[in-house]
């Protein structure tokens, strides 16, 4: 799906459509456009970026691979920004994403994604029933994409801290197998996020710091407050990481606690068991020679020594305290 929207600066009026219009953008020089590029024929869509915007080759491969880590990149009339958002299945911490690319000039904004970008629908929205709301200014249309991007990080994240206290609790008091699944998937998700808000915070500062005279102060100040958040992001996901590695830490010196001490209880009843089972042994010996089967009280006597023996076993492991 290919949508547009074309802004005229004169009357300031902003014309939903597609492709159709870039005629008229190309004809204007006033004009600004947004265009969004949705699971478009890579062919079609390389012919269309190459053709009006005169996008750099390697960029536009960059941008169509469908596996690539964020990335910033300056060229002369624009920047091209690659970002990882959530798809719009994601509400929890097993998450999926979308890689989201912009090309940003003063004239134009260019998104691209595989997939339904809910981050994009929104502002899309917002832009075209509340058009006097928005500053139609392609730096700071990509401030509000990205900035609703990271406001759907932001609830997953906050969700984990919950998480991790029940099953904390969960973990003191009925360790399982189950829970280990979990913790150890949780584990492995959270360090996937922390990667990825770590590369896209790195692109932010970059995008707050540059001198570039496409940015004014305002823009600084808006990918500033982006970087803030994605830095607190950065900074919680690994938080919480740490966390669940104590909680699997924890759960492995739990289970190994509890192992012991059944092999402790376990050992303990073999060496009482023992020397009563040596003592039946030898009395269970059938040579007609043994001088205490004939003696009238052997039976008990043996009992009798077979009792003190466990009696003092169990009396020295309690002064010991093994039990």
């Amino acid at each position: 799906m290919i949508r547009a929207s074309l802004y005229k600066r004169e009357s300031g009026e902003i014309q939903p459509g597609d492709e159709s219009l870039l005629p008229a953008w190309q004809a204007n020089q006033q004009s600004v456009i947004w265009i969004d590029l949705s699971d478009v024929d890579k062919t079609e869509e390389r012919k269309l970026l190459r053709q009006y915007f005169s996008i750099d080759e390697l960029a536009l491969d960059d941008c169509q691979r469908e596996r690539h880590p964020p990335k910033l990149e300056w060229f002369d009339n624009y920047f091209f920004l690659l970002l990882k958002g959530f798809t719009a299945e994601t509400n929890s911490i097993d998450f999926g994403i979308i890689h989201i690319s912009f090309f940003v000039s003063e004239r134009f904004l260019i998104t691209r994604h595989d997939g339904v970008s809910p981050s994009i629908n929104q502002v899309w929205a917002q832009l075209h029933e509340n058009p006097g709301g928005f500053q139609y200014d392609p730096r700071h249309l990509c401030y509000r994409i990205v900035r609703t991007i990271i406001d759907r990080y932001t609830p997953v994240v906050l969700n984990m801290e919950e998480t991790m206290d029940k099953l904390e609790e969960q973990m003191l008091a009925k360790p399982n197998d189950v829970l280990l699944g979990e913790l150890i998937t949780y584990n492995s998700q959270l360090k996937k996020m922390r990667r990825n808000f770590s590369y896209q915070a790195t692109i932010f500062a970059e995008l707050a710091r540059t001198q570039s005279d496409f940015f004014n102060d305002i823009n600084r100040h808006e990918f500033n407050d982006t970087y803030e958040q994605m830095e607190r992001l950065t900074s919680l996901s690994g938080l919480l990481q740490e966390l669940t590695m104590d909680l699997i830490n924890g759960y492995i010196s739990v289970s190994s606690h509890r192992l012991n001490t059944i092999m402790k209880v376990l050992t303990i009843a073999t060496v009482i068991v023992l020397p009563l089972t040596l003592l039946a042994g030898i009395y269970g010996m059938n040579f007609e020679n043994m001088p205490e089967l004939h003696t009238s009280n052997g039976y008990y006597i043996v009992l009798g020594i077979m009792s003190g023996i466990a009696v003092t076993l169990l009396v020295l492991f309690r002064l010991l305290k093994w039990l």
